[in-house]
């Protein structure tokens, strides 16, 4: 399965690389792929790489889609899920471990 998540661009920097907040981590990521990409817009964020930008309010309702997760899941398979907080640590544990796997590449 592939995840690609909404970030917000802070600051673009030389190399094709900008820092982005995705929930509130702070990442730097490449926009080799989006050259269009500028401060302020959002870009879908996958492995690393900024694949596409979007718009705000894509990017903000996909977000509160992510935040409402557990809750889905929950439905979905009938039992408790982890708190959103934990949730959200196995997200950034798994954006660090695409990012890794593209430095060992």
């Amino acid at each position: 399965m592939c995840l690609a998540i909404p970030a917000s661009i802070q600051a673009i920097e030389d190399g094709g690389l900008a820092t982005v907040d995705i929930l509130g981590v702070t990442r730097s990521i490449s926009v080799d792929l989006t050259p269009q990409a500028k401060v302020g817009d959002y870009v879908l964020v996958h492995a690393g790489f900024a694949i596409e930008v979007v718009d705000q309010q894509f990017a903000e309702e996909t977000l509160d889609l992510i935040r409402e997760f557990p809750e889905l899941a929950a439905d979905e398979v009938g039992t408790a899920t982890a708190p959103m907080a934990s949730t959200m640590v196995q997200l950034a544990a798994a954006l660090e471990a695409d990012e890794a796997a593209k430095a060992d590449v």
